[in-house]
């Protein structure tokens, strides 16, 4: 083979695994404000930061209210906006109230260009 056709196939087999790669790419949760396990005072926004830019109208998040005091196990859903950050690799989600003593779990989806949903969670701690 001559060196032209081996550089030739050399940069069209590099460049399919690299489309190939981002392709395959999903988002996945770097940090979160409250971090996970967390026990600290009530937040008044809960910001999920990401690996890559969302896709907003198909993320989202829901925030559960887990354990209360004197009622352990109570899983109840709480009122709350979801909405891009600032920046379009973090969703902020925002409780319509304050939130009390207890424990919080928050159900997340992520779907970035690849359009393939990513689910997880995490939950805190409000003192």
């Amino acid at each position: 083979m001559s060196f032209l056709k081996t550089t030739t196939v050399a940069v069209a087999l590099t460049a399919g695994l690299l489309l190939s790669a981002v392709a395959q790419a999903h988002p996945k949760l770097l940090s979160s404000t409250p971090a996970e396990g967390s026990d600290a005072a009530a937040p008044s926004k809960i910001e999920l930061h990401f690996s890559e830019n969302l896709t907003t109208q198909f993320s989202g998040a829901k925030l559960i209210m887990t354990d209360m005091p004197g009622m352990p196990n109570s899983p109840m859903g709480v009122k709350a906006a979801v909405a891009a950050g600032g920046d379009p690799k973090t969703m902020v989600i925002t409780p319509a109230a304050p939130l009390t003593t207890g424990t919080y779990k928050v159900e997340w989806r992520a779907v970035s260009s690849d359009t393939h949903p990513i689910t997880g969670n995490f939950s805190f701690k409000v003192k």
